[in-house]
């Protein structure tokens, strides 16, 4: 039963990664077909992030009253609902709405499941559950470039999608019973009895009755624990480096590069083999290397990738390659620092933490892609490369500063 609940879960997570790389990879095309200016793309993603924050910071106390399961078997519907309503959107103003149940639903997936996983979990099937994201967002730019190349355009792009979506959906329905049964067996293992005995029963009983009336900690609670501040920039700044590749890496190849619209939606996809190939193998690492190893191993990786990015190398080799390599470092930071939170902080307080840490990092998401829109509209594509490093500097900086704190 644990092994068929975690393929239920590792079943979410390519959900959740199947349409994060559809507009950018579409975008070109899109803002075509729609009228809509190049930086208009943020306004898409802003919109999708600032209702992916609202439902990160509901996280807790939604988890308290359903259980992750339905959380994340409605969260799903309600993403497949959005996407296919993407595929009919007759302008950019419908895809704005659209953007906002599509949020929603991505932020109750990525905080209930992120949160179990940490608990119920070891660190390598965090890494493994995050290269099933990949898995998804590898996926989505391969549909999209086969709807455009087919000559069907971005709106069946955006359906084949939602089709898949609507399938998961219901295997997470029917899966319901699992997430029960593992919640009961994961309460019993973190040491509530399950028949106390006579001399401890009023206190146990008190402990059981108390448990799911904890009131959810909010976010003034989150700030004022020691540390917390910290690995709230951490997300926001790897985010940001993260979205801005999914957003603007396939418009840095056709606008800086030359390269072609519908080659450019395939070949962004090295991006996400880098984070999939790399989240599998650092399941592995984790058996030999600590959290924070790991960290730091995909902090150096992605300079490495932004540093190949700037080489003058023949055939775009040097934009392929480094955004492989930015990939790969990206692979270990996000599932490591969701894993460390409970050790970090205490398995009480970690739902909270992790739905607050899930809102920065749509907050990185939701503001710094735009951003850099801006600044690709009104001054250059090619600052692409530092934007990123820019973040990365502040990631690392806040990630010692963490350690030195909790470490």
């Amino acid at each position: 039963m644990t092994s068929l609940l975690l393929a239920v879960i590792y079943l979410s997570f390519i959900s959740l990664g199947l349409p994060d790389a559809l507009l950018g990879a579409a975008w070109p095309t899109m803002s075509q077909d729609l009228g809509a200016p190049l930086s208009w793309a943020g306004g898409i993603s802003m919109t999708i992030s600032a209702a992916t924050i609202c439902s990160a910071l509901m996280s807790d106390r939604m988890t308290l009253r359903f259980g992750a399961g339905r959380v994340t078997a409605a969260s799903v519907g309600l993403t497949a609902a959005a996407l296919l309503g993407f595929s009919f959107a007759p302008d950019y103003w419908t895809l704005l709405a659209l953007a906002v149940p599509y949020g929603l639903g991505a932020g109750g997936v990525d905080a209930a499941l992120n949160n179990y996983v940490a608990i119920h979990y070891e660190s390598r099937h965090m890494s493994w559950l995050h290269c099933m994201w990949g898995v998804g967002a590898l996926t989505g730019p391969y549909v999209m470039g086969y709807a455009l190349s087919g000559g069907q355009g971005w709106p069946w792009g955006y359906r084949y999608i939602a089709f898949l979506q609507i399938a998961l959906t219901v295997v997470i329905t029917f899966s319901l019973p699992l997430w029960k049964s593992r919640t009961a067996s994961g309460a019993s293992a973190s040491g509530v009895p399950d028949t106390p005995d006579s001399s401890d029963a009023s206190s146990s009983a008190s402990s059981a009755s108390s448990a799911p009336k904890r009131e959810p900690l909010g976010l003034k609670g989150v700030l004022a624990i020691r540390g917390a501040r910290e690995i709230l920039l951490m997300f926001l700044c790897y985010c940001a480096v993260e979205s801005t590749c999914m957003l603007w890496g396939a418009s840095y190849m056709v606008l800086g590069h030359g390269i072609g619209k519908a080659e450019a939606a395939s070949w962004i996809s090295l991006f996400f083999i880098g984070i999939t190939v790399g989240r599998g193998l650092s399941g592995f690492l984790t058996m030999r290397l600590a959290d924070h190893e790991m960290i730091r191993l995909g902090q150096a990786l992605i300079l490495a990738g932004i540093v190949v990015m700037l080489l003058p190398l023949p055939h775009h080799l040097g934009v392929f390659a480094g955004l492989t390599v930015v990939g790969l470092g990206c692979a270990p930071i996000y599932p490591c620092i969701i894993h460390s939170t409970p050790a970090y902080f205490g398995e009480e307080r970690s739902q909270a933490i992790v739905g607050v840490q899930m809102a920065a990092a749509y907050v990185g998401s939701m503001l710094m892609p735009p951003l850099f829109g801006l600044i690709a509209q009104y001054l250059t594509i090619g600052l692409f490369p530092f934007f990123l490093l820019a973040f990365l500097v502040v990631m690392v900086v806040m990630h010692e500063a963490l350690r030195r704190k909790r470490g």
